[in-house]
């Protein structure tokens, strides 16, 4: 019997996770699969052949911990995935700056190391929009992410200063089509797409994580979107075991809103094939690091 960590956090009330459900696929594939805490620093990761990190949703809270933590991992005899070189590139939002130069189309970005009252209102000129979306560039399940109106700055201004003092952070126009079409998310294992799906922010909301009450359809991806799905991973240009693309319909086509390297919901349970094809993306995963076509 082979052993797998899926890499998590102390408690996960509160947050929706489907990664049980690829628990018995990978136990009818030989495989022993346990959520453990990255927060265990006691933890034997020699004890595994694969760590998998897929739900540590407070790792923005600290994220040099939670480095530190993988690279535990890393130097243990257990495989991490992905990569912690992934990783350290992907925890920042920066990394969409490396991807728009090799040619993937992102929503409009200003990058900033804080936020100056003095310049809000010029963000607003600068993409000719009367809402904007201000967001840290290390953050997940929409953290601290705010979406603003010329007519809120008198009244968040001093929040969004303090907010964002000496942290990196995004400034992007709003997207209407979030809320009139939704989000796009194609996720792929080891490099095969297995499925796609439509988030809608609900009602009077922006955030499509259904943990904010985003609502979640199933698709059949069209071609162009596969297209632009493959081009992103072109980019990225290593051996992912998961990657979860997310998607906005422009009027050219698609923008990449993020590549979701490090702790995506997979959404199992909108695809009922979808927990094998990842129980066997795993053990095909190994079967290339055994074999020495990684690391």
């Amino acid at each position: 019997m082979m052993n797998c960590a899926f890499l998590s956090m102390e408690s996960l009330e509160g947050f929706v996770c489907y990664d049980h459900l690829v628990f018995d696929p990978l136990k009818k594939l030989g495989w022993h699969a346990e959520e453990v805490s990255w927060h265990n620093l006691d933890q034997d990761w020699n004890q595994y052949q694969l760590v998998i990190i897929r739900s540590p949703w407070d790792y923005q809270q600290d994220s040099e911990r939670f480095l530190s933590a993988l690279e535990a991992i890393e130097n243990s005899d257990a495989e991490l995935a992905n990569s912690l070189s992934i990783v350290k590139w992907n925890i920042n939002k920066q990394y969409l700056q490396s991807l728009e130069e090799k040619g993937v189309e992102i929503v409009p970005t200003i990058w900033k190391k804080s936020i100056i009252e003095a310049e809000l209102e010029g963000y607003f000129n600068a993409f000719s929009t009367e809402e904007i979306i201000i967001k840290p560039c290390i953050s997940a399940n929409a953290d601290d992410t705010y979406r603003l109106s010329r007519t809120d700055l008198p009244q968040m201004s001093s929040r969004l200063v303090q907010c964002f003092e000496d942290r990196d952070c995004m400034i992007q126009p709003f997207m209407s089509a979030i809320v009139d079409e939704g989000e796009y998310s194609l996720f792929y294992f080891n490099g095969e797409l297995s499925h796609g799906i439509l988030k809608k922010p609900a009602d009077n909301d922006f955030r499509v994580q259904e943990d904010h009450g985003g609502r979640l359809t199933k698709i059949i991806p069209e071609a162009l979107l596969i297209k632009e799905a493959e081009n992103v991973l072109s980019a990225i240009g290593e051996r992912l075991l998961y990657a979860r693309l997310d998607f906005i319909r422009t009027k050219t086509g698609f923008a990449l809103m993020e590549a979701e390297l490090i702790e995506p919901s997979l959404y199992f349970n909108l695809d009922e094939e979808s927990p094998m094809k990842f129980a066997k993306a795993i053990v095909d995963f190994v079967g290339l690091v055994e074999r020495g076509t990684r690391r």
